[in-house]
């Protein structure tokens, strides 16, 4: 078993971009620029966005965080939104979700340019991603790409099964494993709460990609010999032994499943630093685009 070490890889993306940035600012050139809006106060959003904001000063990029109340309407939201896809300055932005219940979270998402939607959640870039066209893909479904690529696991003809079909992890990762290209060529069944005899679908397929939020839902009884396991699920389970008085678990039950399988990522350090460093990819991209778009 081979554990697909997020920390490592991520690590080696940031060097790759710091590299880049510093290129850019010896030919004088603008830096990347990423702004992320926070609405509220969420503590596991200000932590998100916190190693955001650290990741950026890491490679080089410029940021901006906009703090908003919790009780900001949704206009005014809206309008802090075109202030940010008509400042120049900015390359792309994110809206940290969840967002309070009286803004439609559809309609903010809808709102956003997007040739500055880095976190890929805009229809126009979903569109794209799932025509294989040019775009910002999603940066959860983007890092686990990286790291079959970077570790060189065979999807072409293999049996991917996806557990969970959110717009943010599920239904992308469903299209891009079943594109063509690598990582890609693969059969893809994408799997969800009422999908009936899962034990008898995820034990058939080869690689496992599960973002379903249920902590050690994938039993070993589940999963075949040898197969590649994903792990997006991320939850804080109550812990009167662990310092900070909880601790993080995947949707797998890893002690067990790691022993039957040839690929496994870790909870916490599997994906979850892949996202952040695929938000900077998105980012350098766009102000590369940018770039390209003001000489034309």
């Amino acid at each position: 078993m081979e554990l697909l070490d997020g920390k490592k890889i991520s690590n080696q993306i940031k060097e790759e971009i710091a590299a880049e940035v510093a290129e850019m600012k010896k030919r004088g050139e603008k830096v990347p620029h990423l702004a992320a809006v926070l609405v509220g106060n969420d503590g596991a959003s200000l932590t998100y966005v916190g190693s955001k904001v650290k990741a950026c000063e890491r490679v080089g990029f410029e940021s901006t965080l906009v703090k908003l109340p919790s009780t900001i309407s949704e206009v005014e939201l809206l309008r802090k939104i075109k202030e940010l896809n008509e400042d120049e300055s900015v390359d792309g932005f994110i809206v940290q979700l969840p967002l309070p219940r009286q803004i439609d979270t559809q309609k903010v998402l809808m709102a956003v340019d997007p040739d500055k939607d880095v976190d890929g959640f805009h229809p126009v870039n979903f569109g794209k991603m799932a025509l294989d066209m040019t775009t910002f893909i999603p940066a959860t479904p983007f890092g686990i790409l990286e790291l079959l690529e970077r570790y060189n696991v065979e999807t072409k003809g293999k049996h991917t099964v996806v557990i969970g079909r959110s717009h943010i992890v599920g239904r992308p990762m469903s299209i891009l494993m079943g594109r063509k290209g690598f990582p890609g060529n693969s059969t893809v069944t994408l799997t969800h709460s009422h999908t009936k005899n899962i034990t008898q679908i995820t034990s058939q397929a080869d690689i496992i990609i599960t973002a379903l939020g249920q902590p050690n839902y994938l039993k070993a009884e589940m999963v075949k010999d040898d197969a590649v396991i994903i792990d997006v699920g991320i939850t804080r389970v109550p812990d009167e032994t662990a310092a900070r008085g909880y601790r993080i678990v995947g949707d797998v039950d890893f002690e067990h499943v790691s022993k039957k399988v040839s690929y496994i990522t870790p909870v916490p350090g599997g994906v979850g630093p892949m996202t952040i460093a695929m938000l900077l990819k998105n980012t350098l991209l766009a102000r590369e685009r940018h770039m390209l778009k003001s000489r034309a």
